[in-house]
């Protein structure tokens, strides 16, 4: 899961992004912290910081955004696992804004490279699918997709992969572009779905499967043939209680995305024809 290019090149050249000392990060000091340009800063030979890097400390806020949210990420709580006061992550990180794109980029390291797809089908599937999974692990991330997030070398070279795989099929780039934001789109807004999900079982003390078996003899009482013939014939028909079909968390996921990669495919053979 991609974030926009354009929000991308706007936060860089617009020069609305300032130093993070107003709130807002400084472009080229978070880009040369992603792209790791410049050495690390020196470290002691003894005491807790000895082994503190810059890709520790990421990892370290990975699992911790993991665990309780990235609403409740601090550097404090960083610092903590680490063994170290929370003013020692600043010798590496310049502050929490920064911490969180270095957070996205590590984690977009996870998905599945598209080099050896057969094709530019594939690869969208393999794309998305892969986005998903790194949603799941990293219910965080989503959120992150539409905001002003610099890119890093991971995201950079997912995007540069993504649309080689759409490179030569016919389409111009702004559509190449466009189609990469509809998947994005498709996997946000499953990845939240998840989510939500797994919010409601945390909650609840219920899987979705076992809410239904609760909830479901209550609902058929109240659904009736005569005023609901459209819902009626879906419900009886049992494809609620069929595993991967219905309303449950993830379902459905595959069928769309296959939906969505048939309108692209019409769209580039309408292009070859045209």
């Amino acid at each position: 899961m991609l974030g926009s290019v354009q929000h991308y090149h706007a936060d860089v050249t617009s020069g609305t992004s300032s130093t993070s000392g107003n709130g807002r990060i400084d472009p080229a000091r978070t880009l040369a912290l992603l792209w790791r340009a410049g050495q690390e800063p020196v470290r002691p030979a003894r005491g807790p910081r000895q082994g503190l890097t810059v890709d520790r400390i990421v990892r370290t806020a990975i699992t911790v955004a993991d665990a309780e949210g990235l609403a409740a990420l601090s550097m404090r709580k960083v610092a903590e696992p680490l063994g170290v006061s929370a003013m020692s992550l600043y010798t590496y990180v310049p502050g929490r804004a920064e911490l969180v794109n270095c957070m996205l980029d590590e984690v977009l390291g996870e998905a599945p490279s598209l080099e050896a797809a057969d094709g530019w089908r594939q690869a969208l599937e393999r794309y998305a699918r892969g986005s998903m999974d790194i949603a799941r692990r990293h219910p965080w991330v989503p959120p992150l997709v539409s905001s002003r997030m610099l890119m890093g070398p991971n995201e950079t070279a997912l995007w540069n992969g993504v649309l080689g795989a759409l490179s030569g099929v016919g389409l111009p780039e702004r559509e190449m572009l466009a189609v990469v934001h509809l998947l994005n789109g498709y996997v946000r807004g499953a990845a939240q779905q998840s989510a939500d999900a797994e919010h409601d079982a945390r909650r609840s003390g219920l899987s979705y499967d076992e809410w239904y078996e609760q909830t479901a003899p209550l609902l058929e009482e109240r659904i009736s043939a005569d005023r609901y013939p459209a819902l009626t014939r879906v419900w009886q028909s049992g494809i609620f209680e069929e595993p991967g079909e219905g309303l449950g968390p993830d379902r459905g996921f595959e069928f769309g995305l296959q939906r969505i990669l048939d309108g692209i495919e019409q769209r580039i053979e309408g292009r070859s024809a045209g």
